[in-house]
């Protein structure tokens, strides 16, 4: 499945591959044994644009694993200003919390739309005639009530209703909620304006350097419960008042103990961290904006090996937590790194650096290739693009000769050259409906050979 997004890197596809298998074996084990099975961390080592973030964040999107990219450098030792180690996991979890509710979501999706109707239904014909609120929603029209009966009730004898008033009133009613159900199903409403109460969350006020991610979850979770609640009234289409109400609905049907303890559970034992940049945390010679980079390493440790770490949610137990670690180690080597936590990151793997023929099977083979993704944006707008294969292969060359050159930046040098061949086509788009435009090898280097021939230019443009 990786080989449909990510060109070449045969071994670090193959070790994450394997990584990832055997958690699902793991699962497959008896509970006393399952829990002294531990994930073995991965350390990638190449440089930038190679595919390292994009292996471990596909393989997560296969698997449906809850998945966080991280850089290392974000983080300070405790005691510094910054963010410590420990939010990771609690992103870790509201990233499974989404998960979660996505897979109970479909689950519920017909009973929360049932549940959504009514509501709908309610605004637009208004409470029952015998409930406890008598007064008609004003989105009922006249005509809608003598549709609904087939004639005016109003011009009958009172005497003649007698008795039989309220059971008439409330048989109206009924007529008149299936009249509208069936214009609401058949999309005939969606303009017609409602009027509802949706009830909004106070949110806590943030005291001097509290605030954003540094402030405690757990303290801004107990304030949120204790500011008050306030709601206003909202007058929306019905069009637009469904996707609100679905929610409210949708959030009413959830057991929100059950969707977090799901959650913990999912990041415990399917959870990836993706730790970028960990190269960084190996502090220089002398003192410095670094002098925590050690603390770090030291603060990381625990969490690798394996701890507990109170969220929001509850505890979420880091032992079965796969971290995938990823480095350039230009100035420094993995051996570098403390000897403990170079110990948690068992599998080793380096990434080569991609060459010219790498360039052109990323241009063309994945399905959302770079060039498939252009062609689908111009093509919005009418316009033809095709890329020819010897086009293709300047574009490759060029990136490489580049990358050779100056900064190597790796594939991500694709996305800047794409961007200037293809500046003057997106930008005269609105001219050039019903037009083919061919990116060949004489149209690249059309566009291209100024900046390539003046390399100091390109050091600063490309």
């Amino acid at each position: 499945m990786l080989d449909q997004y990510i060109i070449g890197q045969a071994a670090a596809k193959r070790s994450v591959a394997v990584a990832v298998r055997n958690r699902w074996r793991r699962q497959q084990l008896n509970e006393e044994l399952r829990q002294e099975v531990n994930p073995k961390n991965i350390l990638m080592i190449g440089p930038t644009g190679v595919g390292k973030t994009e292996i471990a964040r596909r393989l997560a999107k296969i698997t449906g694993a809850p998945f966080i990219k991280v850089e290392a450098t974000k983080f300070t030792e405790v005691g510094y200003y910054g963010r410590d180690v420990e939010s990771m996991i609690r992103e870790l979890v509201e990233n499974a919390i989404v998960l979660v509710k996505k897979e109970l979501q479909i689950q519920n999706e017909a009973t929360a739309k049932q549940r959504c109707e009514e509501r709908l239904l309610d605004l637009l014909c208004g409470p029952h005639p015998h409930s406890s609120h008598s007064q008609r929603s004003e989105s009922v029209s006249a005509a809608d009530m003598l549709d609904a009966n087939g004639a005016d009730e109003s011009e009958s004898d009172p005497e003649s209703v007698g008795e039989s008033a309220k059971s008439i009133e409330s048989d109206s009613y009924t007529k008149l909620r299936s009249k509208m159900n069936s214009k609401l199903r058949a999309g005939q409403l969606e303009e017609r304006v409602v009027e509802f109460r949706i009830e909004q969350k106070s949110s806590p006020m943030m005291f001097g350097a509290l605030g954003g991610d540094h402030m405690d979850r757990d303290m801004q979770s107990m304030l949120e419960k204790f500011m008050p609640k306030s709601s206003k009234t909202k007058k929306t289409s019905v069009k637009e008042a469904r996707k609100v109400l679905f929610e409210q609905e949708f959030e009413k049907l959830l057991d929100e103990d059950q969707v977090n303890a799901q959650a913990i559970a999912l990041a415990e034992n399917l959870g990836v961290i993706f730790l970028d940049e960990i190269d960084k945390l190996v502090a220089s010679e002398g003192k410095g904006a670094d002098v925590s980079r050690q603390g770090v390493q030291r603060d990381l440790l625990p969490l690798v090996e394996g701890t507990i770490v109170n969220t929001r949610y509850g505890q979420v137990r880091t032992d079965h937590i796969l971290f995938v670690a990823a480095g350039a180690f230009h100035k420094h080597q993995p051996s570098d790194l403390m000897p403990e936590l170079q110990g948690r990151f068992p599998i080793r793997v380096e990434l080569s650096n991609l060459v010219e023929d790498d360039y052109v099977r990323i241009l063309s083979e994945p399905s959302s290739s770079l060039t498939r993704q252009y062609a689908a944006l111009l093509e919005t707008e009418g316009v033809q693009l095709e890329f020819t294969e010897d086009g293709i292969r300047q574009i490759a060359r060029n990136a490489f000769q580049l990358n050779q050159t100056t900064q190597n930046i790796g594939a991500r040098r694709l996305h800047t050259l794409l961007e200037r061949i293809l500046e003057e086509v997106s930008f005269t788009a609105p001219d050039l409906q019903g037009r083919l435009t061919t990116i060949d090898a004489a149209y690249v280097d059309a566009r291209l050979k100024d900046l390539l021939a003046d390399q100091d230019l390109s050091r600063f443009i490309l």
